[in-house]
């Protein structure tokens, strides 16, 4: 009778993990136009975030997968905004042309962008803005899409808890 229960306990428990596994693994990002209304020459289709949570004192890459329809883009600029809490907290302005290949053309392509958040960066979920603009100022692209930022602090040698 015990190892009955114990096995209808074990199987329960794998069909849980089974259920969960596939948030665990695929954690999309979200993105969001900043205006649903305007058609913008650049279309972004999606962000992949690694390590998705970031974690601090780490790396993090932002892939940004974008398409264009007829838009040949030889220079131009990203603009991003970082809020926490709905608070500017940063703000940074990239060559566009550092970030992929230009000219890009009709088609798809990819922004690769790679920063390392200080360790001292608060755990939580933060929204970042991103423009791509063109040389003389106008708007390419607009999105906005939340991520989060973990509440370990990853270092070479040792991980630790915040508390």
């Amino acid at each position: 009778m015990a190892a009955i229960l114990q096995l209808k306990l074990t199987l329960s428990l794998i069909f849980v993990a089974f259920l969960l596994l596939p948030s665990i693994q695929a954690k999309t990002t979200k993105v969001e136009p900043c205006d649903v209304k305007t058609k913008y020459a650049v279309k972004v289709t999606g962000v992949d975030i690694n390590p998705n949570p970031v974690s601090r004192g780490k790396p993090t890459t932002f892939s940004i997968s974008a398409s264009t329809a007829d838009k040949l883009i030889s220079e131009g600029a990203m603009d991003i905004e970082v809020k926490y809490f709905g608070i500017s907290v940063h703000s940074e302005k990239f060559d566009l042309c550092k970030e992929t290949s230009c000219p890009v053309g009709a088609g798809n392509f990819v922004i690769s962008h790679t920063q390392e958040l200080p360790g001292i960066t608060p755990p939580g979920t933060y929204t970042l803005k991103l423009k791509m603009l063109e040389k003389n100022g106008k708007e390419l692209s607009c999105v906005h899409f939340d991520f989060s930022i973990g509440f370990w602090y990853a270092d070479e040698a040792v991980a630790v808890a915040d508390i």
